[in-house]
C-alpha cells in the first residue's frame, strides 16, 4: 500500500510517502515531482492520500514541537545503491544536536577515501529529516550544501541545538 500526505511545517511544505508502513520519501516542497519517482519505484501501487501515513505526520509534528527523538523510530524503505544505503543508515546514528563530517561518515562505513561519494549519497537522500542529512557538515565546520537549502539546514540545526538545553 502506498500512502501520501502533504503538510505545512516550520521549514515549509513537506511531502511524505509511505509504502507498507515504511517511509520511503520525505521531500521538501509540493508532491508533484515526487509522484513521478513513486510511479518508477512502485509501478503497480496506486497512491492514496491519507492524513497520517505510517504515523509520519504525528512524528514530524512531535519533532517540530521539540521532541527531537520523535523521528528516530520511524521505519524507512530506502531506494538507492548499496553504497547509498550504507551512508543513509549511518546518518541515522547521528543524534539530534550533534553533527558529523562527511569524512567521519566515510570512515565509519569503511570507505575513508569516499568522502565525495558520501557527499553525493547525502545529497540523494530520499527521506529528509528522518535520515538526518542536515546534520552532516564539512570537516572544517562549514555547513556546505543541503538539498533543502542552507537556510533550512541552519534552521534545523538551531532547532535541535536549542531544544537540548
Amino acid at each position: 500500500m502506498l500512502e501520501l500526505a502533504a503538510i505545512e511545517s516550520p521549514v515549509g511544505p513537506l511531502s511524505i510517502a509511505v509504502h507498507d508502513d515504511r517511509v520511503c520519501a520525505l521531500w521538501f516542497g509540493a508532491s508533484g515531482a515526487l509522484a513521478a519517482v513513486l510511479r518508477r519505484w512502485y509501478p503497480d501501487d496506486a497512491p492514496k492520500t491519507v492524513r497520517d501515513p505510517g504515523g509520519a505526520v504525528t512524528a514530524l509534528d512531535s519533532y517540530f514541537s521539540g521532541r527531537l527523538d520523535a523521528l528516530d523510530g520511524l521505519p524507512v524503505e530506502l531506494h538507492g545503491t548499496p553504497f547509498q544505503k550504507r551512508v543513509w543508515e549511518r546518518l541515522r546514528s547521528v543524534r539530534a544536536g550533534r553533527t558529523a563530517s562527511y569524512a567521519e561518515i566515510a570512515k565509519a562505513i569503511g570507505a575513508p577515501n569516499a568522502v565525495r561519494a558520501v557527499g553525493a549519497a547525502n545529497g540523494a537522500n530520499p527521506v529528509a529529516l528522518i535520515v538526518p542529512c542536515h546534520r552532516i557538515i564539512g570537516s572544517n565546520g562549514d555547513l556546505t550544501g543541503y538539498g533543502g537549502g542552507l537556510d533550512r539546514k541552519r534552521w534545523l540545526l538551531a532547532h535541535e541545538a536549542q531544544r537540548l538545553f
